[in-house]
């Protein structure tokens, strides 16, 4: 693939893999690399047989972020028919299928704020995070700024922000921003035995789970408001087909078929 094609999808046993390829560029965004990217994640999600989706990079790099070369050029870094996707027409992308960033490699500034938007996060050993953008007189403003220090201690996410400084992969999984660090060169493989699990379960009870606890992420445990969404995702999930199917096949001593219903 060349920057010709710079995104290229791949799907299997009910996951897609979705792979910047400029590698060159460090798998640096543009409004093209946008375009793209957005497009591949609103196909993934709005597949029924896609029950995870892995976002990874090609080369030394998840991504470097901004194509700064662009960026001097005025590219607006989105897609242009989907602004409100926000960077990389990923950023701010409604999604209900569960996301990994597996990071093979560097992720700094844009990069970095990739990986904040997927739900979970496997990183290359030797990787590198960070959001360096201070140090060219710009900030982190496709949500780095925002999801860092809801991850991490305020101190901590402060630091990265106004030093510019990386992280290692090692500094990442013990403050708890990443899910797990694979040995060099594994990061793809294991993001997908993660995909492969999440695939394995009941696609309803999956997305609603998800979609629970990211709202409840910013809500009072006294409000019952979020008692009453717990209410009305339960009753979507026990009132499925699945969780008919899922304690039928645990008495039949068999694998559960999951319709998603």
């Amino acid at each position: 693939m060349s920057d010709e094609d710079p995104v290229h999808v791949e799907t299997s046993d009910a996951v897609t893999v979705i792979t910047l390829d400029r590698p060159k560029s460090l798998n640096a965004v543009n409004a093209h690399v946008a375009t793209a990217l957005g497009r591949a994640l609103d196909a993934a999600d709005r597949d029924e047989d896609v029950r995870a989706i892995v976002v990874t990079g090609t080369g030394r790099a998840f991504s470097a972020g901004a194509d700064l070369k662009a960026v001097a050029q005025g590219d607006t870094l989105t897609d242009p028919d989907h602004p409100e996707w926000g960077f990389g027409g990923f950023t701010r992308h409604p999604m209900t299928t569960p996301t990994i960033a597996a990071v093979n490699g560097l992720a700094f500034g844009g990069g970095l704020e990739l990986m904040l938007f997927c739900d979970l996060a496997v990183v290359d050993e030797e990787a590198g995070l960070g959001l360096p953008e201070v140090t060219r007189g710009l900030a982190a403003g496709a949500g780095g700024l925002v999801r860092l220090p809801q991850r991490i201690p305020r101190v901590v996410a402060l630091e990265m922000a106004m030093t510019g400084a990386p992280i290692s992969a090692a500094r990442a999984y013990e403050l708890g921003l990443v899910n797990r660090v694979a040995p060099a060169g594994t990061a793809l493989e294991a993001a997908r035995a993660m995909a492969a699990t999440i695939a394995a379960n009941a696609p309803l009870a999956v997305r609603e789970s998800r979609g629970l606890m990211l709202r409840a992420v910013h809500a009072d445990e006294s409000d019952d408001a979020i008692w009453d969404d717990n209410t009305a995702v339960m009753g979507r999930i026990f009132s499925s087909e699945d969780a008919q199917e899922g304690p039928r096949a645990f008495a039949e001593k068999r694998s559960p078929v999951w319709t998603g219903r």
